[in-house]
């Protein structure tokens, strides 16, 4: 029989669109949401989990930080969600972040050439000696499992993936979503050859997401990888790891790249503790420190150090330069856009630290750093 005229029939064909729509929308969000399992990664299991469990860092079934290491207690009372939502804290640019092309710096050299190319957040290229390390890649939109929700880049990357020169290694320094990505992760595996050198358990997300094994390197704190005339080393930090419910089931690490004759040393994610000093005595003197300066709050002060402690840490390390990290891509605190930086300068003037602040994609020249101008103060 035909579907009746007048409003009953507009109505019937009212309902058929909803249901058309309402089918299109769920299928849309399975189809955005399909790589969000894959993107949670991998449990340690078999050689990798029995290598886990003899690690000094390793009880009870999840990974820790050194004990008796240093934090201030955080703070209590505070609503951060309606600080989160309500704060009178500017935490993005007013303009657009001014980026740099490789066509705006100069070549590469080698020898005892050391240069530190920031692109963004953490993810930096050290050239030392003629070679390449890529530090904690993320090139997607968000630093999350979704590509829909969790924190959305502030800048794009100087640079796309398909640009950067072949690197010798591709170091991780922990599992949080805005240091190792997937589809970073993925794209590399196909475009570049380099082993990613990790802490221990990071290797289960990058068997899940198809890295070859021989290309996974898992190091446990004081352990070294030799590549060619660079020794990398894992060193200890402080902070945690996880990508889901489950937290500490890998582990987090700073690094030092040492070549014949010049040292660097990258702090990952780590609050301030006794160890940068131990470190500095071990490893150092580095001619630069790569060293995290964002996303502190006085409620989590034992994971992410305050831009006065990691010049204090910087001494520590007795480091040369300092270039910092973890800042301006993406809004992972309440505090300003531009605070971290402004509080960094201002302490290294007071205590007399080498400092050199890029705009991303601009390359620093360690032996000749470019002075402080001060650029992102017109960009809040």
């Amino acid at each position: 029989m035909a579907e009746p005229a007048g409003r009953g029939g507009q109505r019937a064909l009212t309902r058929r669109l909803r249901g058309v729509a309402g089918l299109a929308a769920v299928a849309g969000l399975a189809w955005v949401a399909r790589d969000v399992p894959a993107a949670l990664g991998g449990r340690l299991t078999g050689a990798r989990a029995e290598r886990a469990a003899r690690s000094p860092q390793f009880r009870g079934g999840t990974f820790h930080n050194r004990p008796g290491s240093r934090s201030m207690p955080g703070v209590a009372g505070r609503d951060l969600v309606r600080e989160l939502i309500f704060g009178k804290q500017k935490r993005r640019p007013s303009t657009a972040v001014p980026l740099l092309r490789p066509a705006d710096a100069p070549a590469a050299d080698d020898g005892r050439e050391l240069n530190v190319v920031w692109y963004g957040h953490a993810s930096t290229l050290i050239e030392i000696e003629g070679r390449r390390v890529l530090l904690d890649p993320v090139w997607s939109q968000r630093c999350s499992p979704s590509p829909l929700v969790g924190p959305r880049r502030l800048h794009e990357p100087p640079v796309g993936l398909h640009e950067l020169p072949a690197v010798d290694a591709i170091l991780i320094s922990h599992d949080h979503y805005d240091h190792l990505d997937m589809a970073t992760v993925r794209e590399l595996t196909a475009r570049q050859s380099a082993p990613f050198v990790v802490p221990l358990g990071v290797g289960a997300h990058l068997d899940r997401w198809g890295v070859p094994e021989h290309r996974v390197v898992e190091l446990d704190w004081s352990e070294s990888h030799r590549l060619g005339g660079l020794t990398i080393t894992a060193t200890a930090a402080q902070h945690f790891s996880g990508r889901g419910l489950r937290r500490d089931g890998t582990l987090w690490s700073s690094w030092v790249v040492a070549g014949p004759h010049r040292r660097v040393f990258y702090t990952g994610d780590s609050g301030y503790f006794d160890g940068y000093a131990e470190i500095g005595a071990e490893h150092g003197p580095f001619d630069v420190t790569l060293m995290q300066i964002g996303a502190y709050d006085r409620a989590w002060p034992g994971i992410h150090m305050f831009p006065e402690e990691a010049v204090a840490a910087h001494l520590d390390l007795r480091g040369g330069l300092f270039v910092p990290v973890h800042w301006a891509t993406f809004n992972l605190a309440l505090h300003d856009w531009s605070e971290p930086v402004d509080r960094l300068w201002a302490e290294a003037k007071a205590r007399d630290v080498r400092l050199a602040v890029p705009r991303p994609g601009e390359r620093v020249v360690v032996d000749d750093p470019p002075p402080v101008d001060g650029w992102w103060q017109a960009v809040a």
